[in-house]
């Protein structure tokens, strides 16, 4: 298992080692001890041209996902899983507002871009939206079980 990590912020003091830690136990929880990713951590600047670029959405978000087990050529790396790109700063000014801490909605965004990267997707339908809510609460109850949130 491979966690590729890039800290491209500064405005949030980030542990590059917890977030690792987290990546790979959410891994072993969907069964795929052997995926690879890359996690890319950025600043609103950074992730609003992505987010128009990929989604057409203006403005920054908090998680983009780019799964790599899409399209023709799916097959060539199946471990390969893809990238996930967090604002720490959206991510920041969403746990103020909700009166959350800081490394708790980190580890829910992580978890649902990693979701995507699975094939979750809460924007088919409310089917698949609830479905998605289920195991990403399911893997949060997990991470807080064995402490690694």
């Amino acid at each position: 298992m491979e966690v590729l990590l890039d800290n491209r912020q500064n405005k949030h003091k980030i542990s590059l080692k917890k977030i690792r830690q987290k990546a790979m136990a959410i891994l072993n929880a969907l069964d795929c001890p052997d995926g690879e990713l890359s996690l890319l951590i950025v600043d609103d600047d950074k992730i609003a041209p992505l987010n128009q670029q990929y989604r057409g959405r203006s403005g920054p978000t908090n998680v983009l996902a780019f799964s790599m087990n899409e399209g023709a050529f799916a097959d060539i790396m199946p471990h390969l899983l893809g990238d996930v790109v967090i604002s720490a700063e959206t991510c920041l000014k969403e746990a103020q507002s909700s009166g959350i801490d800081f490394d708790q909605h980190f580890t829910e965004l992580l978890i649902h871009g990693i979701l995507h990267l699975f094939g979750y997707d809460h924007e088919i339908s409310e089917t698949e939206e609830r479905r998605m809510a289920a195991k990403s609460e399911e893997i949060l109850q997990l991470l807080q079980k064995t402490r690694e949130i």
